[in-house]
């Protein structure tokens, strides 16, 4: 019952991130602000995944009510995020998506911590909850497609609203029984952050969700410059995540069978490959394809694989700040960082140079990953 109850979750907020992520921007855009403003009101989405999860994470660590924290923080973010419908001003949107933000990214952490201990020991099998967060975020992407090009992106608050609520309603049926964190021996949680293996892992994230900021916050706009219809662009965003859940549904098989480490070199060079391809070949449809299949690396195993790790290297009532950790170094900090570049370098250096410096940071990742993520994560 509780793996029905936690896909739940998966599949509203995902479903969440498949409207908000892809087409916010067009919403900014038909609100009339610049391509700069544009990213730096997506940055503020991300910025406050540096803060947010880590001030909860310990809150969730240290009462052990970590499933209460989840609702009370999907039903705050629900309600500040109505703020969007009292106007359309810069610094007053700025303001609603910090507070809305807050609490909306405090809620996911303490549910990934809680699906691992839930797991135990079959923690492999992470991947079989996380995939229906793919499927939800499958079917708003490719539905609002259509829909947005026959009304407008005037709808997209409404519909979020709608599915910021259903997050919450999900979150009522997990019970707290589902977060309790094993009993273990455990060396304090300056030690463990310290770790060089521990470094290396937080490098490598903040730098792969550094280069997915243009993609994130100027994929869309991006492709409809080069002729893209709406509708086709939605389903290429849809295709990335059928690719991602394959990985999802291999994961079990693959992380017993390879190291965790030589997955996650692989996933950091076909991520370098992938805006590679998008910035060579935008006008051509198949070679965007191919790079929106290669999401099942930059995204599926990447995450699969360093939510695996985390997991291994904070255990016990660290979990919980260990999981916020990963979210706050990289899709706050690395995300916001590659949002709010990617509004200057699309105005001072173009679009498609962009895309070449985001293959230049998973590169680097790639390096950090080959000499520092290394040792003993058993």
């Amino acid at each position: 019952m509780n793996y029905w109850r936690l896909s739940g979750f998966y599949l509203f907020y995902f479903a969440t991130l498949g409207a908000l992520v892809p087409y916010w921007s067009l919403y900014l855009r038909s609100l009339d602000f610049s391509v700069t403003a544009i990213g730096q009101l997506t940055a503020i989405l991300m910025a406050t995944k540096i803060v947010a999860p880590y001030v909860w994470g310990w809150i969730a660590d240290h009462t052990g009510r970590r499933i209460a924290i989840v609702r009370l923080a999907s039903l705050l973010a629900a309600l500040a995020f109505g703020g969007v419908f009292a106007g359309t001003g810069y610094w007053w949107l700025a303001l609603v998506m910090s507070v809305f933000s807050f609490f909306w990214n405090a809620s996911l952490p303490q549910l990934e911590a809680t699906t691992m201990n839930h797991l135990g020991s079959e923690t492999r099998h992470y991947s079989r909850i996380r995939l229906w967060g793919s499927v939800g975020f499958i079917l708003t992407v490719a539905g609002l497609g259509p829909v947005l090009d026959r009304y407008g992106a005037g709808v997209l608050p409404a519909i979020l609203l709608a599915l910021f609520t259903a997050i919450w309603l999900s979150t009522l049926a997990v019970p707290e029984s589902a977060a309790d964190p094993p009993t273990l021996e455990q060396e304090s949680l300056r030690r463990v952050i310290r770790r060089p293996m521990v470094l290396s892992l937080f490098g490598v994230c903040f730098l792969m969700q550094a280069s997915h900021g243009p993609y994130y916050t100027f994929f869309t706009i991006y492709l409809e410059n080069f002729g893209y219809s709406r509708t086709s662009i939605g389903q290429l965003w849809a295709l990335g995540v059928v690719a991602e859940i394959g990985v999802f549904l291999l994961m079990p098989r693959l992380l017993p069978r390879f190291d965790a480490r030589q997955l996650l070199l692989l996933a950091t060079g076909l991520t370098t490959l992938r805006w590679l391809l998008i910035a060579v070949f935008p006008a051509h449809l198949g070679m965007i394809g191919v790079a929106q299949s290669l999401h099942a690396a930059s995204f599926g195993l990447y995450h699969a694989v360093s939510i695996y790790l985390v997991h291994r290297l904070f255990i016990g009532t660290h979990q919980g700040r260990g999981q916020a950790l990963y979210s706050s170094l990289s899709f706050g900090a690395g995300g916001a960082v590659g949002s709010l570049a990617s509004g200057y370098l699309w105005k001072g250096i173009g679009p498609e140079a962009m895309f070449l410096l985001a293959a230049a940071a998973s590169l680097t990742a790639l390096a950090v990953a080959y000499r520092g993520v290394k040792g003993d994560y058993s």
